[in-house]
């Protein structure tokens, strides 16, 4: 099989669609050897936040010398981003052999595999024989019946920012997604959080209770911003320093959970000396969040879908461009909640360019434009991402900004644009 046979025959399972339960990918993976019996992890879930955390962990532990696995999703240009192994996404050819292996088995299966269980165990089976020594987990969807949820009880569980997205499968209330995402709480295991509302907080802590699980929170009275440019920022926390290349305030909340987690690591014999800590924040990469690929004008690229993104990327549009016009190169899939994210995001714009994201469930770039001639401001319509690009710089001027915002399914082509892949 080669590399493009191993994706089309993945994206040919889309059709059996998400289906909750563990059942198949555990059976899956017991035909494979149960590679994720030989492996550490650290589990991470969340609504928004959780890449961030992902990769920041990711660059400490390897820092400090451990083999690191890294499973993400989506990606955002090509398909071998979601796994990882020291930085370097998995080459094609070997990819391609996985799949070859994994494919008669799951075929085979009178309950076939989705596509996420298929690659939840390809990379698990590639870590495994990969030798890792700890592989940062991120949940596809929720977490309870998450494919990634058949591991063992992981070094850490870590519960990031829940909000309000994919609420016809996980619910529609943050109390209930919360209950699906504390789904990853092991019995005995060490668990970290976010800091979250009283009523969010209460759910977690509960499952920790009932299954025997120690709960450390992040503690984000003790973050101290020292320095913020659109270089990157300069914070303490519990009065050691840091710095992280990622921008916005959210960011240091994000690293204030990496660090807590950090800590418990050590407590359960990790070797992560503080310089190594330092330099893996110092030295993380993660694209797509509020991320400067352009001057004059400024261009901003973040892959922010929901209305807690949207609060984050307003905030920062006016935190680090006061006083410049702001352009929203702007497209969304239409199952999510656009009408809160636009309402958001709309007080931070000047004007709005809109583009259809590449997805089948893309809300078409026309019918978006519609729509968000309600907010008075002005609005093009473009045919193209490319399109999209050129004609949002030429909104803003030279001396304005460009955000492109709604999905991380047109941040990678944006982001090719410019050349980054």
């Amino acid at each position: 099989m080669t590399y493009k046979e191993a994706l089309d025959y993945i994206d040919g399972v889309r059709w059996y669609g998400s289906k909750p339960g563990l059942e198949r990918v555990s059976a899956l993976l017991e035909k494979l050897g149960d590679p994720q019996k030989h492996l550490k992890f650290v589990h991470i879930a969340g609504t928004n936040g959780k890449g961030s955390c992902a990769a920041m962990l990711a660059s400490v532990l390897k820092a400090a010398g451990y083999r690191t696995g890294l499973f993400t999703s989506p990606y955002l240009f090509r398909f071998n981003e979601r796994m990882q192994l020291g930085g370097r996404p998995i080459e094609d050819d070997v990819l391609a052999e996985l799949v070859t292996e994994i494919k008669p088995l799951a075929d085979a299966m009178e309950d076939h595999p989705t596509e996420f269980e298929l690659m939840t165990a390809a990379a698990l089976l590639w870590y495994r024989r990969e030798k890792c020594d700890i592989v940062v987990l991120e949940v596809g969807l929720g977490g309870r019946f998450d494919a990634t949820n058949a591991i063992d009880c992981p070094e850490a569980a870590v519960i990031m920012n829940i909000g309000l997205d994919h609420t016809a499968i996980l619910g529609d209330t943050v109390e209930q997604i919360a209950f699906e995402k504390a789904g990853i709480i092991k019995p005995g295991g060490e668990v970290v959080l976010y800091q979250q509302p009283k009523s969010v907080e209460d759910v977690i802590r509960r499952c920790c209770e009932e299954r025997g699980a120690r709960l450390h929170v992040a503690d984000f009275s003790q973050i101290a911003p020292e320095f913020d440019s659109l270089e990157g920022q300069v914070f303490s926390y519990r009065g050691e320093p840091y710095a992280i290349p990622l921008l916005g305030r959210h960011q240091l909340r994000n690293a204030a959970v990496v660090l807590e987690t950090v800590s418990v690591l050590r407590g359960r014999g990790w070797k992560l000396a503080q310089d190594a800590v330092e330099h893996g924040l110092y030295a993380v990469s993660w694209p797509a969040r509020f991320e400067l690929v352009h001057e004059e004008p400024s261009f901003i690229v973040d892959g922010g879908h929901n209305p807690q993104c949207a609060e984050t990327v307003a905030e920062n549009l006016q935190r680090y461009f006061p006083a410049q016009k702001r352009v929203l190169l702007i497209g969304v899939l239409a199952d999510k909640d656009y009408a809160a994210l636009t309402e958001i995001l709309a007080p931070a714009a000047d004007a709005f360019v809109c583009v259809t994201p590449d997805s089948e469930r893309a809300l078409p770039a026309a019918e978006l434009g519609a729509y968000l001639e309600r907010f008075g401001k002005p609005v093009t319509v473009c045919a193209s991402i490319p399109d999209g690009v050129t004609a949002a710089m030429a909104e803003a001027g030279a001396d304005g900004v460009v955000c492109a915002v709604g999905s991380l399914y047109m941040a990678g082509a944006v982001r090719a644009c410019f050349q980054l892949y």
